[in-house]
């Protein structure tokens, strides 16, 4: 066994023994996994050992670093407003369908330049990529598509887990995990485009500061952190709550940092008593047909008031509208118009390579809506 192998071991069994690590030594672990210096065994274990820790700001930096430098295609779309990111960790404890795709699609109607990076599911049943699969979007693709995608139709999705964005080593690592780790935070946030806006739902109430300093320390300017309770007891969400309270800490433009929580009812929404309507599904054909029956204005039920919720602070972080009531009430129209069904159908057209089956995909499913 050589020097770097037992090295990496001793780092290791520090972080099971509670050690934190620096930005840099992380960094550098991080490396060894992504060149393949280190065995599977060990690649698994680290990420084990420094998820089951708790990773602190530093740590989760350091393992973005690598990712980004080391193994994202770069990508910088031609765009007049700010790029802005909205994703989900995984790993919270209620499973619900894909909040972040719906309100990054209804956000991007209301004027909101997204520049989305997503994988596949790893501990939900659904993953943004899969779900934007379903509705017909173009997953496999270059990344000179989707920012092609992104100055066409406003909003294109990377796919953290396609070799034509990590080419290096990440899509190999994440096709073969099904357990939540560091990653699907720091992998999430080793955009192509390096957003300076972002909104990020996360799975524990004591990773929304955390993973606030990290967008920070990593470079975004504006941002907001949140994780919901559901408030009857089946466990926390990555996305803001219809059910119960949120927890927010926004990181604003002049570098300050606000903390705060939130209930429906502050931006003019009624607490939902049940969360079943707002839970995730087994099957992908049927959560696409959920998600078009709202954007047709089929279903006013709590999934339209879940998406409502939680487009408005993409709406407020880039700022489109004032305040996060101004952003349910600004959500609520562009479903009722159309917009949100009009930019899903636009997003499908520009987000595709020549022989896919995107559109046809998508008319199929409105035939069942």
């Amino acid at each position: 066994m050589n020097d770097k192998m037992k090295n990496f071991g001793n780092a290791i069994n520090r972080l099971i023994a509670g050690e934190n690590f620096s930005k840099e030594a992380t960094r550098t672990l991080f490396a060894e996994i992504l060149a393949g210096e280190q065995s599977e065994i060990h690649q698994g274990a680290l990420l084990a050992a420094i998820t089951a820790k708790g990773p602190t700001p530093a740590e989760i930096a350091g393992a973005w670093q690598a990712i980004y430098e080391l193994d994202t295609v770069k990508s910088m779309p031609r765009t007049e407003k700010p790029l802005v990111d909205n994703c989900g960790t995984g790993m919270d404890a209620f499973k619900t369908f894909n909040i972040s795709t719906c309100s990054g699609i209804v956000a991007a109607a209301g004027g909101v330049c997204l520049a989305r990076h997503g994988a596949r599911a790893l501990t939900s049943r659904c993953g943004t990529v899969d779900i934007c699969e379903a509705l017909g979007v173009d997953v496999e693709c270059s990344a000179a598509t989707v920012s092609g995608s992104i100055e066409k139709s406003g909003i294109g999705i990377f796919n953290g887990m396609s070799p034509q964005v990590h080419p290096q080593a990440l899509f190999r690592i994440l096709s073969q995990m099904s357990f939540g780790s560091i990653l699907n935070i720091a992998a999430s946030l080793a955009n192509p485009v390096k957003p300076r806006y972002g909104v990020r739902g996360v799975y524990a109430k004591s990773m929304v500061k955390p993973v606030l300093e990290t967008m920070q320390e990593i470079g975004f300017e504006k941002a907001i952190v949140f994780h919901g309770d559901s408030g009857n007891g089946v466990g926390g969400m990555d996305e803001l709550s219809p059910g119960g309270e949120s927890f927010v800490a926004e990181l604003r433009i002049d570098g300050s940092v606000h903390d705060y929580s939130l209930r429906p009812e502050k931006v003019g929404l009624k607490t939902t008593t049940t969360l079943a309507g707002i839970a995730a599904g087994n099957d992908l054909k049927t959560e696409a047909v959920r998600i078009l029956k709202v954007f047709s204005g089929r279903d006013k039920s709590v999934m339209y008031d879940t998406i409502c919720l939680n487009t408005a602070p993409i709406l407020y972080i880039a700022d489109e509208v004032k305040d996060l009531t101004e952003g349910v009430e600004k959500a609520r129209d562009i479903i009722d118009s159309g917009r949100a069904l009009a930019k899903l159908s636009d997003w499908v057209k520009t987000q595709q390579e020549v022989g896919s089956s995107g559109e046809q995909r998508l008319a199929a499913l409105l035939e069942e809506v």
